[in-house]
């Protein structure tokens, strides 16, 4: 147990290299507020790049700790007990940090909300946040100047004891009482799931379970050294970005630097110009981030850039693309990037963040198998590269468990699977969660008495290795053969008239309950006639190559729904076109018995 209530000195950090001068400790600690009362010994600290790439903000580990313990007495004299939850809209900010570590010293349960108002709107977003902020039970919701309208609509008829800007909280009187003491056992914070299958759930997450997976990550996932330098865009509500880069360079005593998720979106390439300004050597991004980056180059842009220090391009959080890292690193070659700086990973928020890492250093590797003998017989059978008679697919493979995890692959019937069978993983370790926050999300369902999580997701093991085809909510069955969406989306994806991550596949139940397939495509072709061609062709495409009926719809770019951290929601798409659409006729259509408008 620990007590924390010391003020500590205010150190200065800066855009530079790492300072050494702190001894290296690799997340030995029992609790978040050990790890940041031990960095604020140290030099480093956060920094925050606007979008033009300028520092407006820089907060040294020793000051966070200052502000994080006063803020903490603040709270605690609003009369906010041990447990109560904070509801925060986690915008990329010193502020965030603050209210994050007050309540890990004050003994509250932080919850992040999403900071990202999508095409969905104002009522959808504000939808959004009233469902996590009741679920959570939060005493108080805090939030910026720009989102706090949000947060007191969605409010309204909730019973919170304070609600306003981090300079409101900052007012409050300081309690004099001693800050409680904070143990392994407590919780640190509440993880909400991205929602991608259905509404999101609050994944508790204590203090020995995220030491643990930051131990791991730290040691052996991306054995981090006093030299390394972090980088991020990721958002902090998302585990990849929370974990992995605000909890991770606090836990290792290493520098990091941030910029906007919403600055990315707009300038991707402002990411390669201030990795190579401040030298960072670590840097994470699932698959779109480094689409979008490679595909907003211009030719000959590249060479401005100097990626030589980028060690670990960490690559996870959605199914990885082979083909988009291999565009990344042939148009950032001449930066200085090593393809072998990728590093595959797989994890998730219901084990805090990490599960498994590829080797370092090695670049990425792959599995090519058999798509119609997966689909026919859940075997993983290898082909040959030079092999054109069989329809194939590269997958990525995700490297070998943490120390301290077992994974099993199941069978439907429960029964466990020998290597290169296809099924559900399950995962028992040190990280995974106790269960949800509430009673209702039924961790039971997924987690058993003896710790076994079941993931949802659906892949084989080769030498201990995971390797991740689906998540087994995705799957589409005809006819009783396994379709995996990702095959269908990659045809659509491959046209000259579309992008990677235009496409969504799913099925919906049509007469008789028999499903139908449906692939919705965003398609920036207006001439009809042009359109109602890619329909043509897509709809042969998938007959040939995977022998089963399919509904093609084009939909307008931005269409396709996201979840909160920012990937394609093959649920939310599939609800949508199940409201707006008559299932009969999309039948009808699908299996050619119906003719389709040639402007559709």
């Amino acid at each position: 147990m620990t007590n924390n209530n010391g003020e500590g000195s205010v150190l200065q950090t800066e855009s530079t290299p790492t300072s050494h001068s702190l001894p290296f400790r690799a997340a030995d600690f029992q609790t978040l507020t050990e790890a940041l009362d031990y960095a604020a010994l140290g030099a480093n600290g956060a920094n925050f790049y606007s979008s033009r790439g300028e520092l407006y903000a820089t907060l040294p580990y020793a000051e966070l700790r200052v502000q994080a313990i006063a803020l903490a007495r603040r709270f605690s004299g609003l009369g906010l007990e041990k447990g109560d939850r904070v509801a925060i809209v986690a915008e990329t900010g010193p502020d965030f940090l603050r209210v994050f570590f007050a309540c890990q010293y004050a003994g509250l349960i932080p919850v992040a909300l999403p900071a990202t108002i999508n095409l969905g709107g104002h009522q959808s977003y504000v939808a959004q946040l009233r469902g996590l902020i009741d679920a959570c039970g939060a005493a108080v919701a805090i939030a910026s100047e720009a989102f706090i309208p949000f947060v007191v609509e969605a409010t309204e008829g909730l019973a919170l004891r304070m609600i306003g800007e981090p300079e409101e909280f900052d007012a409050l009187a300081e309690d004099p009482r001693e800050l409680p003491a904070i143990g392994a056992d407590d919780v640190s914070y509440l993880q909400y799931t991205s929602g991608s299958t259905r509404f999101p759930r609050g994944v508790i997450i204590r203090h020995r379970s995220v030491m643990d997976n930051l131990a791991g990550i730290i040691t052996h996932g991306v054995a981090i050294t006093p030299a390394d330098r972090c980088f991020s865009w990721l958002p902090f509500y998302h585990d990849m970005g929370l974990v992995g880069l605000v909890l991770v360079p606090v836990a290792a005593q290493i520098p990091v630097d941030y910029m906007d998720t919403r600055d990315f979106a707009m300038r991707p390439r402002q990411w390669l110009s201030l990795m190579s300004q401040t030298q960072a050597t670590i840097s994470f991004s699932p698959s779109f981030g480094y689409e979008l980056c490679a595909r907003r180059l211009r030719e000959g842009e590249a060479a401005r850039f100097d990626l030589s220090h980028w060690r670990v391009a960490g690559i996870g959080a959605e199914m990885i693309r082979p083909e988009t890292l291999d565009r990344f690193a042939e148009v950032l070659a001449p930066a200085g990037f090593d393809a072998r700086a990728f590093l595959a990973c797989y994890g998730m928020a219901e084990c805090s963040l990490a599960v498994s890492f590829a080797p370092l250093a090695s670049g990425y590797a792959t599995d090519r198998i058999d798509l119609d003998h997966l689909a026919d017989h859940g075997e993983a059978r290898v082909v040959a590269r030079d092999d054109a008679t069989v329809r194939a697919r590269d997958f990525v493979v995700c490297g070998t468990p943490l120390p301290g995890y077992a994974t099993e692959i199941r069978g439907d019937d429960g029964a466990v699977l020998p290597e290169r069978r296809t099924g559900t993983i399950f995962l028992r370790g040190p990280s995974v969660m106790s269960g949800y926050f509430r009673p209702q999300d039924d961790s039971g369902a997924v987690l058993d008495a003896a710790g076994w999580l079941d993931t949802g997701d659906i892949g084989y093991t080769i030498d201990g290795e995971i390797v991740i085809t689906g998540r087994k909510k995705d799957l589409i069955i005809i006819n009783g053969r396994n379709i995996w969406p990702q095959d269908l989306e990659y045809l659509a994806e491959h046209q000259d008239e579309t992008r990677v991550g235009d496409a969504l596949a799913f099925s919906v139940s049509g007469p008789d309950d028999a499903e139908v397939c449906v692939l919705v495509v965003q398609c920036r072709e207006t001439n009809a006639v042009r359109r109602a061609a890619l329909i043509e062709r897509l709809t042969r495409l998938v007959r040939v190559e995977m022998g089963i009926d399919c509904y093609v719809e084009l939909v307008p770019p931005h269409t396709l729904p996201r979840t909160s951290s920012g990937k394609l929601s093959r649920s939310k798409a599939r609800q949508n076109f199940i409201d707006t659409h008559d299932l009969d006729e999309i039948a009808a259509v699908a299996a050619g018995t119906q003719l389709r408008q040639a402007s559709a």
